[in-house]
């Protein structure tokens, strides 16, 4: 009887030090998700590892909705272009930029740009201004006249919605990832020459951007600096420009350091 009673409590005592155990494990589970500051949690997630362009993946956009809605595009590997301009209130300053408005100088570079572009890769335009967020140019080709028209018409005088103004994009760039059944090269080119208004930080869509799609962002600073949302070493491509020609030679490198596309990766 003793002994059955002595091993009972030998039973109970590993119970309760297994049950012990278990909870300190979830315990530092749960530190770990969620007791480290906010601003350290999301460097952790945040790093070059995360990002869909480094893991070598193909499935983008998802097989379930790649084609539907729209007919396949006639190039299926074409490299696509789509810029967002910021027509906030600021680029109606003359701060380094030669004694006339940014938005001036956002439009002589930007056409420059698009007549850079290739003529076979898709080129489109969103801008936010004093009429709100729009789409003025669709992703297309032979459209780089109505680029630059587009452009010319930007009126300067808004807040900084970078997030819409970014998610928009990202739609469209979506978009034509499934008419070209996710071949081909997407990139995202922002101008802007400051920091995004209250409830606008496009930090979250651009990291879910990143982490599921292979789309390349750029973003030239116009007369920020780097010390900019957008600016994510290692993930994004952020230049700071302090005059017109640092704008244009910023938005020349897109071009220059795009990849190159082996359509033999994708073939059997």
């Amino acid at each position: 009887m003793a002994r059955r009673r002595a091993k009972r409590s030998g039973l109970t005592k590993i119970i309760v030090v297994a049950i012990a155990a278990y909870v300190l494990y979830r315990l530092l589970v749960a530190f770990e998700e969620s007791g480290a500051p906010s601003g350290e949690h999301h460097r952790q997630k945040s790093t070059p590892a995360d990002s869909y362009a480094l893991r070598a993946e193909n499935n983008w956009p998802s097989l379930k909705e790649a084609g539907q809605g729209a007919a396949p595009a006639a190039d299926l590997f074409a490299a696509n272009y789509y810029v967002v301009l910021d027509g906030s209130g600021s680029m109606n300053d003359v701060d380094c930029s030669a004694g006339k408005p940014k938005i001036d100088a956002a439009r002589t570079a930007l056409k420059s740009f698009a007549a850079s572009v290739p003529a076979s890769a898709n080129l489109g335009l969103a801008v936010f201004e004093r009429r709100g967020i729009s789409e003025l140019l669709p992703l297309g080709t032979g459209n780089r006249r109505a680029f630059g028209q587009a452009v010319a018409q930007v009126r300067a005088g808004s807040g900084t919605p970078l997030r819409s103004a970014i998610a928009l994009a990202y739609d469209k760039l979506e978009e034509q990832g499934r008419r070209q059944l996710g071949y081909g090269e997407y990139h995202l080119v922002v101008v802007t020459d400051g920091i995004a208004s209250q409830g606008e930080d496009p930090t979250y869509v651009v990291d879910r951007m990143l982490a599921e799609s292979p789309v390349l962002v750029s973003t030239i600073g116009f007369c920020i600096g780097e010390d900019h949302s957008l600016n994510q070493p290692g993930r994004t491509d952020y230049r700071a420009a302090d005059n017109p020609e640092a704008l244009r030679k910023g938005l020349e490198a897109v071009l220059a350091e795009a990849p190159a596309f082996d359509v033999s990766k994708f073939k059997d």
